[in-house]
């Protein structure tokens, strides 16, 4: 054996070393982050969603990536979350966009439009029609960008103290109830009331409020609403679907290497799709629950339904008229939902109706 050859190959060897241990060093920097969520730890899907992506990323990047998930009023107050973020105060937050229309009426699109997209036609508008690039263009002046990090699907109409025959019934009624829904609602005579999720139980247990909408039976349930508003309504026709994002400070996603970039967006975009799948499996079940409680459903009115419908669309198009951020994305969005809906009648809608008369005659 040739002592030399080797003795040169191992030297060789440990400079390689000596050069290859810093690059992948700097490649793979340690970064803290800290998230605010706009949940409590109680709403373990939706809260649950956000520690999912710090989880994930965490996971890829060897713990060298760590985000910090912070519930609502530990940093700042739910509501606050798109402040703190766009400011720096953190670097990261989970929120529901909806929550931020009184600074613009253009964020209702993040999240969802009322009488609109279902989920899959959300997801659809949002991933491949164009839908992500328009909000990220508005949000660009928020200094913040998002991802899609979750979905509850069509929610319920919320925790009524007095049953609801018309219209009339709603002149007056004190309601939780966030984002553009709750500016329709007040054409028909509600007083709407926004309140973080962790805040609302108080008001309707004191009776601040007269009714209250959040999600869906899983969440419902677990803030209690049951104990003291009985009638439960259907649809929250102002969310056929509701996505929370993830909005990153856009100076600090600009600082992250390309590869946590991708990891990123790849954990948000993992989330979005698990957490409406929990939803989908837990709703189902939290429903049963909440009847043997003594929840009595409810459908909503027909003059609530249609009276709601032709406000909602009269306000888009008032809204239009003087905001062009606002109209540049609702006549994309509106322009997709005529096509989606033509599609759905062919094939989803009456898959969905068949198969749920032919399982009520069983």
């Amino acid at each position: 054996m040739d002592r030399r050859k080797v003795l040169k190959g191992a030297g060789l060897a440990a400079a390689a070393g000596a050069v290859a241990s810093p690059a992948i060093a700097q490649s793979q920097p340690e970064i803290r982050w800290r998230m605010a969520s706009s949940y409590p730890k109680s709403l373990d899907t939706l809260y649950g969603a956000g520690e999912m992506v710090a989880k994930r990323v965490a996971a890829a990047t060897d713990n060298k990536f760590q985000i910090q998930v912070f519930a609502a009023g530990e940093i700042v107050s739910g509501l606050q979350v798109l402040d703190a973020t766009q400011n720096g105060t953190v670097e990261c937050g989970y929120t529901l966009s909806s929550y931020y229309i009184g600074k613009d009426p253009t964020f209702m699109f993040d999240t969802s439009v009322p009488w609109g997209l279902n989920v899959r036609q959300h997801n659809g508008w949002m991933y491949f029609g164009g839908g992500l690039e328009l909000v990220r263009e508005f949000l660009k002046d928020y200094n913040v960008i998002s991802f899609p990090a979750g979905q509850t699907g069509a929610q319920m109409g919320g925790w009524f103290r007095k049953e609801v025959n018309s219209v009339a019934d709603l002149q007056g009624l004190k309601m939780r109830i966030a984002g553009m829904g709750g500016q329709i609602m007040a054409k028909l005579g509600v007083v709407p009331q926004v309140l973080a999720g962790g805040d609302i139980y108080p008001a309707l247990e004191r009776g601040t409020l007269d009714a209250v909408e959040f999600s869906g039976p899983y969440d419902d349930e677990k803030l209690g609403f049951v104990k003291v508003a009985k009638y439960y309504y259907y649809p929250g026709f102002w969310e056929g679907s509701a996505q929370p994002s993830v909005y990153v400070n856009m100076d600090k996603w600009n600082s992250l290497p390309a590869h946590y970039k991708a990891i990123l967006e790849a954990a948000c975009a993992e989330a979005n799709a698990l957490c409406m799948a929990k939803y989908d499996a837990q709703n189902a079940e939290a429903i049963r629950r909440l009847v043997s409680q003594g929840a009595q459903l409810r459908a909503f009115p027909k003059d609530v339904m249609e009276q709601s419908y032709k406000e909602a669309f009269k306000l888009y198009n008032e809204i239009a008229a003087s905001n062009a951020k606002f109209k540049k994305i609702f006549d994309h969005w509106n322009a997709f939902r005529e096509k989606e809906l033509t599609w759905f009648r062919i094939a989803e809608l009456p898959f969905d109706y068949f198969v749920n008369q032919q399982q009520g005659q069983r």
